[in-house]
């Protein structure tokens, strides 16, 4: 548990020591990371099954000049009595990747052959704010059990039926921090030969804060294999007052498993997307 009255310096000097890749953090991030006033930490999102412990979580960190820095922290084990092991990024896409690659598979969904096997996800938020919600998914499972009930305990079970049902509209909370940036950053990762051109990303640069929800998310098989797709809504609030919005594609139906990221203008022709990638056999 986070000490409330630790100082940033140590809490950053606590993450830095037990980080395995703290290496390959820039020293210009580091350096900025000295000037730290206030820093607070919440948890992302965390699989736990019986073969992996994983969990993502999000430092925020207050800097001198105004700005505010983000670290990402993935923890992970192999089990109950393995020794934690820690990784430091400074972009989410990084850490969700780094996820990605561990044994488990694709962010975000219980294992095969893991019959205890728990994930809680929350919604993706922008800094400063908190989860919006949490949910606990879980799949067809061998010897005739399936849907979310399925090796979870009552209160699982109930967080999945809750997360089955339509979500109730929230108003969006917009957050300045570096949207631009963040719209470029979506761009950039998307591999779709049908991904927004030149003209989006110019008027993405006027953006001055934005919104991520994580609007849907299921896995089924796709050519054999298992496959994710997580469906991601980036909001982006312009400088005239035009709101716009980035339908980003999470999903592994690639030949070989990897992750892969593809970005939309419209939401039906991201939906579209995935029915056509979940439809390839």
């Amino acid at each position: 548990m986070n000490d409330p009255y630790e100082t940033p310096e140590t809490h950053l000097e606590r993450l830095l020591g037990r980080a395995l890749n703290s290496f390959d953090l820039p020293d210009a991030t580091v350096e900025r990371l000295d000037s730290a006033l206030a820093h607070a930490s919440s948890l992302h999102s965390s699989h736990h099954s019986g073969s992996l412990d994983r969990s993502i979580h999000r430092h925020a960190f207050l800097l001198s000049d105004g700005s505010a820095l983000t670290l990402w922290e993935l923890v992970h084990s192999t089990g109950p009595r393995a020794a934690e092991q820690h990784e430091l990024y400074t972009e989410e896409s990084e850490v969700r990747l780094a996820a990605s690659r561990l044994p488990a598979g694709f962010p975000g969904f219980a294992e095969a052959g893991e019959p205890g096997g728990v994930t809680l996800t929350p919604f993706r938020t922008g800094p400063g704010e908190g989860p919006e919600s949490a949910g606990a998914a879980d799949r067809e499972r061998p010897g005739g059990q399936s849907g979310p009930a399925a090796g979870l305990d009552a209160d699982f079970a109930l967080l999945a039926d809750l997360m089955a049902a339509p979500p109730a509209a929230l108003p969006r909370m917009y957050v300045p921090d570096n949207s631009a940036d963040h719209a470029r950053r979506v761009l950039r990762r998307a591999e779709n030969a049908n991904r927004p051109g030149e003209e989006t990303a110019r008027m993405l640069r006027s953006s001055f804060a934005h919104h991520i929800t994580q609007v849907s998310a299921r896995q089924c098989l796709v050519a054999g294999k298992d496959a994710g797709f997580t469906l991601y809504e980036h909001a982006f609030l312009l400088l005239d007052g035009v709101e716009t919005s980035l339908w980003e594609v999470e999903h592994t139906a690639t030949p070989d498993g990897r992750h892969m990221c593809e970005v939309y203008t419209a939401e039906h022709t991201a939906r579209e997307a995935m029915e056509l990638r979940a439809r390839v056999r």
